[in-house]
């Protein structure tokens, strides 16, 4: 399995363009998979500037229906003719910060004929699993960070209900027969990385942890130790926050930052 990041906040390489959101291009045995799309089409770009054809992607996937990873929608659907988008029933709701900034999905796209509309689990392929884990009990609080919801009876804080998690499970080498690598594509982990990371249990996790607001201190310190306690790689990005990641990697032995350009190969 091969992950591109096709856009992320930051860079090491000049013929990359950057900006505040997530594009993820992911190769399977079997699938060529688009994981969120940028705020703009900045990812496209990337993707043409890395050799990488957006219009043989066979599948693609918004994480939730905010801007920073469903804003180059547009751009997807007039480069693709025939992959489906799967989101959120939940992802076109008018979602907020605070009150007056609308950072939610442009709503003229919500009739589209090749959107998919997921709600609880849903498997899209041979290995391929949707989750929103709504039915999952929490063991951490959940922090809205100002970000609302509006409804009929007005704003309300976020419960990040059009958030979902794309599970990739492939063959990994040497393994039993049978065993699987397990990949968890988070776009921001909204519902809680702490949580997210101990429903699933991956082998890898892959997406931001919406750190990037956070002190470094114990507290941040205590969140870095029990991720690690997971046998877990991560490789994050975006929302985290590269002060966050520089202070967390003290902590962790298996936490990594993957930047704009930047590929990785998994169970070679």
């Amino acid at each position: 399995m091969k992950i591109t990041a096709l856009l992320e906040n930051t860079t090491e390489r000049e013929d990359m363009l950057t900006e505040h959101g997530l594009s993820l291009y992911i190769e399977t045995e079997k699938h060529k998979i688009l994981f969120d799309m940028g705020q703009t089409g900045l990812f496209a770009q990337n993707a043409a500037a890395l050799g990488i054809d957006l219009s043989a992607v066979d599948i693609a996937v918004l994480s939730h229906g905010h801007y920073d990873h469903g804003g180059g929608l547009k751009t997807f659907l007039e480069i693709n003719q025939t992959a489906p988008v799967y989101l959120s029933c939940h992802a076109f709701e008018p979602h907020y910060h605070g009150t007056e900034k609308y950072i939610g999905l442009d709503i003229s796209l919500s009739g589209s004929e090749r959107l998919v509309f997921t709600d609880g689990t849903t498997i899209i392929g041979n290995g391929l699993t949707l989750c929103s884990c709504k039915e999952k009990v929490r063991k951490h609080s959940l922090i809205s960070s100002g970000l609302n919801v509006l409804g009929k009876d007005g704003f309300l804080p976020e419960d990040f209900r059009h958030e979902q998690y794309l599970l990739v499970e492939e063959p990994a080498e040497g393994a039993a027969d049978g065993k699987s690598g397990k990949v968890l594509f988070s776009g921001c982990s909204h519902k809680g990385i702490l949580d997210i990371a101990d429903w699933f249990r991956p082998d890898v996790l892959i997406g931001g942890f919406h750190f990037s607001k956070l002190p470094l201190d114990d507290t941040l310190k205590s969140f870095a130790e029990y991720l690690d306690a997971f046998r877990t790689e991560y490789y994050t990005c975006h929302c985290t926050g590269r002060k966050q990641f520089a202070f967390m990697e003290q902590y962790m032995q298996g936490l990594h930052y993957l930047s704009c350009g930047q590929s990785i190969e998994l169970f070679q």
